[in-house]
């Protein structure tokens, strides 16, 4: 193969006309028009037209065999395009090839979609655009769907971003540095990817969820400055920004505090997003936890538009609004934000009807009230309830103006009062086109919380490795614990957490009062964590730093909506692989080497024993995709919850077919009526007697001598 004197498809120009070419690539689109044959040859950096013409005998019987998909080599001389034939929604518009030699390395097989993204003429459109196929179909023939060349440009982007990263990184003095996959499961936070060893029965190693420990530990090591582009591992319910494996920007490095994280991570992610074509405002602004959740209801709010919260509870404490006098007297809040000019698209009956009976109560609001501004006073099915003052005093606070509309919330919790406002907040900006596409809104969200009450046990806000704010604090104290603020920052963009780190403990006395606040003991610790409790008796040094989730950064720069779309072999909702079956049961043999049998496994899986094993058999028998399926054929539109739902109910139902498969009928005697069997007919009328049009006169419309019913699916 003459790939030395290959010359890429896209990077074909106009000052190349007269040049003989060899090309080399996949068949993109093709035209037979008898005489002439017309195709779009595609490889990695483009797609140029190729014209095979009837008198050259070397290509003229090969091409009328081509199809989309084959694999070509071409060699041919470049010419400059007809006037007025150009094709500008191609880089390679203005030439085109005319074909001399033509040589078929590969065939295809009938494609499942169509892969072409361009058209070749200008002005025409491509017949079936792969976005809209369905996406388990192209997961299933991924290596199909990576051939599009908007899927490779995206892949094409995360390069250029991780180059950049590498280079930014290595300026700074940054070591690119591994660190172990097999290692020690310690169950903090997601669960854990178990891998048994066959050297050691019984035992098992833990694919990592984060490189903490061992970035630490190199910290520890003298390293001074650590990264690593890393794939880690959770075993965690799938959302549009989380994969069952990721990849992270991982980073440690000593003697410094956070004002070296913001300054490098600030410039670091600038650089990224400027490969994207996206400048980002400098510096990045900081907020406390606390106002976050105050201001915003969330810990990582999205800026792009206002709607700050307003706590009016000293305001309407004395209201005769029955609702807002009792919590407020009781202890509780009445907090709310204003939509700026939105009273016209915000009618009566979807403040009241949608939101208030249906959207807020689904967040977890007991209620809603809502006022609209209208000649510069309050409008709404309440206000007769609040007195002049306290109707000014609403306006004031929320400088509303003529149009605005005032959204309020009440309950006896404040953090639940934030959290349902965080959720509506988000609902109302998504729902009138306030989230600006094409802005980005970098922030640093700092001063966690040390400590979260989780069912009535304290648990670490990030991990037990995070330096509070001061180390005088005690760890039986739980209330105070409670108010102790932590030495962790996340970074955040959007309304996502692109990453986050924090300042770590290297003192072992302030380790220990932090593991003496979780409960731990001397022999949960070794367990957990022995041999790094053991390095850091070795003279740690002050160090701290941050993850950044590569897969959600890539996502958001370019834009789309999913991580799986920057990921070049991802797993589908039900964390499955559609493409390769994973998971799939393994042979005995494996087993036996592991010494893990199949009875072992059936037992750990189904903690009770038989039942639970019948349910996972049946739930290989309806999959999340098939209820996917049958509700697209319905034309039904379900949640990721009402899918798993409809999943467990269907297989629940299999599963009870099984277990009255197996019963043993063959020597059951029939059953017998304790009493004699009655017919349910009324007996104070002849029904024989009634005729049918008597019977039948409250059925639905008749046509003839049949009923007509609604259509269940339409043809």
């Amino acid at each position: 193969m003459d790939w030395k004197n290959r010359i890429y498809c896209g990077e074909l120009r106009a000052d190349q006309v007269g040049q003989t070419v060899l090309l080399m690539g996949w068949v993109d689109a093709i035209r037979d028009h008898g005489h002439v044959v017309f195709t779009h040859i595609r490889d990695i950096r483009g797609i140029v037209q190729v014209v095979f013409q009837l008198e050259n005998d070397r290509t003229d019987t090969k091409a009328h065999q081509l199809h989309e998909e084959y694999v070509v080599q071409i060699s041919g001389q470049v010419v400059a395009r007809q006037p007025g034939t150009e094709n500008p929604n191609l880089e390679t518009g203005a030439v085109e090839v005319i074909a001399k030699e033509l040589t078929i390395l590969a065939g295809s097989r009938t494609l499942p979609f169509s892969i072409s993204e361009k058209a070749m003429v200008f002005g025409e459109e491509v017949s079936a655009s792969p976005e809209h196929v369905d996406e388990e179909l192209r997961l299933q023939y991924r290596y199909l769907d990576l051939r599009r060349p908007s899927i490779q440009e995206h892949f094409i982007k995360r390069h250029q971003i991780s180059k950049c990263v590498r280079e930014y990184l290595d300026s700074e003095n940054f070591l690119e540095l591994e660190t172990p996959v097999l290692t020690k499961s310690t169950p903090e936070g997601a669960r854990d990817y178990l891998v048994p060893s066959r050297v050691h029965p019984g035992e098992f190693y833990a694919l990592p969820q984060s490189p903490q420990l061992f970035k630490q530990l190199f910290m520890m090591s003298g390293m001074d400055r650590y990264y690593q582009i890393v794939r880690c591992f959770r075993d965690e319910d799938l959302r549009p920004n989380r994969q069952p494996e990721f990849t992270q920007l991982d980073l440690e490095a000593s003697f410094i505090d956070e004002e070296f994280i913001y300054e490098k991570l600030e410039e670091l992610t600038a650089r990224m997003f400027r490969v994207g074509g996206i400048e980002l405002p400098r510096p990045f602004p900081r907020m406390e936890f606390d106002k976050a959740m105050n201001r915003y209801g969330s810990d990582k709010p999205d800026l792009r538009f206002g709607m700050t919260f307003e706590d009016v509870s000293d305001l309407v404490a004395h209201t005769r609004y029955t609702i807002f006098n009792k919590i407020v007297q009781g202890g509780g809040h009445v907090k709310g934000f204003c939509i700026k000019g939105q009273a016209d698209t915000l009618s009566k009956n979807v403040l009241q009807n949608e939101y208030a009976i249906k959207i807020a109560p689904s967040f977890g609001a007991k209620g809603m009230s809502w006022m609209k501004i209208n000649n510069g006073k309050l409008e709404s099915n309440i206000v007769q309830f609040f007195s002049d003052e306290e109707q000014t005093g609403l306006i004031n606070t929320f400088g509303a103006k003529d149009g605005d509309v005032l959204i309020l919330i009440a309950d006896s919790s404040l953090s639940h009062v934030n959290t349902v406002l965080g959720r509506l907040r988000l609902d109302f900006g998504n729902r009138l086109g306030l989230m600006a596409t094409d802005t980005f809104c970098p922030l640093w969200v700092t001063n966690f919380p040390m400590f979260e009450e989780v069912d009535g046990r304290l648990n670490s806000m990030h991990h037990p490795f995070t330096m509070p704010d001061h180390d005088d604090f005690d760890p039986q104290d739980s209330q105070s614990l409670l108010q102790l603020k932590s030495r962790a920052y996340d970074l955040v963009m959007n309304g996502e957490e692109l990453g986050g780190g924090s300042i770590r403990i290297h003192r072992m006395e302030v380790q220990e009062k932090v593991f003496q606040a979780l409960g731990l003991s001397a022999d949960e610790i070794d367990a957990k964590f022995g041999f790094f409790i053991k390095a850091m008796q070795f003279g740690p040094p002050p160090h701290g730093g941050l993850a950044l989730g590569m897969d959600r950064v890539v996502a958001m720069i370019l834009q789309l909506p999913s991580i799986r779309d920057v990921i070049a072999f991802p797993k589908n909702r039900s964390a499955a692989c559609p493409m390769t079956q994973a998971p799939s049961s393994v042979d005995k043999a494996q087993l036996d080497e592991l010494q893990l049998t199949a009875e072992t496994i059936q037992k750990q899986q189904s903690g009770a024993g038989k039942s639970k094993t019948k349910t996972n058999a049946a739930a290989e028998k309806i999959t999340q995709e098939q209820v996917l399926h049958v509700a697209k054929l319905a034309r039904l539109k379900l949640a990721e919850n009402e899918v798993a739902a409809y999943q467990q109910d269907l297989n629940a139902i299999l599963e009870y077919v099984d277990v009255l498969s197996e019963l043993d009928t063959e020597n059951v005697e029939p059953m017998h009526h304790v009493l004699k069997i009655k017919n349910v007919w009324r007996d104070d009328i002849n029904l024989t007697k009634k005729q049918p049009e008597d019977i039948l006169k409250n059925a639905p419309d008749r046509n003839g001598n049949t009923f007509r019913v609604p259509k269940i699916i339409e043809g």
